[in-house]
């Protein structure tokens, strides 16, 4: 069973403040170090947040908000502790980047060659898509539907199971054995009367996010369940309850509610899925498809004792 979802809280902000540093890391386009840099300049017009000379501007953030995926944005405008740290690592960078700039950092010959080295792949990989554009129509409803009958065998479901519990944690070894009195205890009266469970969860769990449900942790397939937790829902008939389940953390009383076979997805619920892993498979064949063409076109020579030399020089 799951821990309750404030433990991880503070991870989950960690890890977006990186998914967004990645996805939109300041100051990394190669291009913008050829050109001449703004960051010694003196900040003016309203800002986010400034750092010396340097600042946020609320165009820059917008373009941040804007360029990361859906579900990360509407994280960032709910969380103003990560989207404050992102403020201040852009603000960090840019001071950074105003030291560097001040002692020509960009033009070190070993700086130069990186650049000029991704600006040739930014370039050619933004040239290539836009040469192997997918037709607005493709695929075709038959086209999906070949993609889906010939994939079938791969759309299968796991079983999913709706599970509610009353966790009780030890959080200290010489309580154990109070604990588990404690679960049996509870265990007994839910099994006595499994529609009184839902009530036993809410004031007895101390999983206060499920807790709030009545115990209920959601549909989820068996492999996401704690083991020792998975063990004991295989065994149960939808509407039992199970004796006490002792975990790592503590002791659970099981409730399984709901209980979905394992099934075929169907063509609706893949449709957006397929769609686009069609697309992606269709643009890199139209890509490599004109990359052939431009070596059929062209006059190649590849000379074999210059090709020997490199290889045979010692580095």
């Amino acid at each position: 069973m799951k821990k309750p979802a404030m433990v991880i809280s503070a991870a989950a902000v960690a890890l977006l403040v990186v998914a967004v540093a990645l996805v939109v890391r300041p100051g990394s386009d190669p291009v913008a170090a050829q050109q001449s840099s703004p960051l010694a300049a003196v900040a003016t017009g309203p800002a986010v947040a400034r750092l010396g000379n340097q600042q946020v501007t609320p165009a820059e953030l917008q373009t941040l908000l804007a360029t990361v995926p859906a579900e990360t944005r509407e994280q960032l405008r709910g969380n103003r502790e990560a989207l404050e740290r992102w403020i201040r690592t852009r603000l960090a960078e840019k001071a950074v980047l105003e030291q560097a700039d001040a002692q020509g950092w960009a033009q070190r010959p070993e700086v130069a060659r990186q650049t000029r080295a991704a600006t040739e792949q930014i370039v050619f990989r933004d040239y290539l898509r836009s040469v192997s554009q997918v037709p607005a129509d493709y695929p075709s409803a038959a086209e999906l539907q070949q993609a889906y009958d010939s994939g079938k065998a791969n759309w299968q479901t796991p079983a999913l199971y709706r599970v509610s519990q009353i966790f009780l944690g030890v959080n200290d070894p010489q309580n154990l054995e109070t604990v588990r009195k404690q679960a049996l205890e509870l265990s007994k009266k839910a099994q006595a009367t499994p529609a009184e469970f839902a009530a036993l969860a809410t004031q007895y769990s101390q999983d206060r996010v499920t807790a709030e449900r009545g115990g209920d942790t959601g549909l989820q397939p068996l492999q996401q369940l704690v083991p020792e937790v998975r063990g004991a829902v295989a065994r149960l008939k939808v509407g039992a309850v199970s004796d006490p389940v002792q975990s790592a953390a503590g002791f659970h009383v099981i409730k399984l509610t709901e209980q979905q076979p394992t099934r075929t997805a169907t063509l609706d619920e893949l449709r957006d899925q397929l769609t686009q892993a069609l697309r992606a498979q269709r643009q890199e064949q139209i890509a490599q498809a004109y990359l052939d063409g431009m070596l059929n076109t062209a006059t190649l020579s590849i000379d074999g004792a210059e090709l020997n030399k490199v290889l045979e020089e010692k580095h």
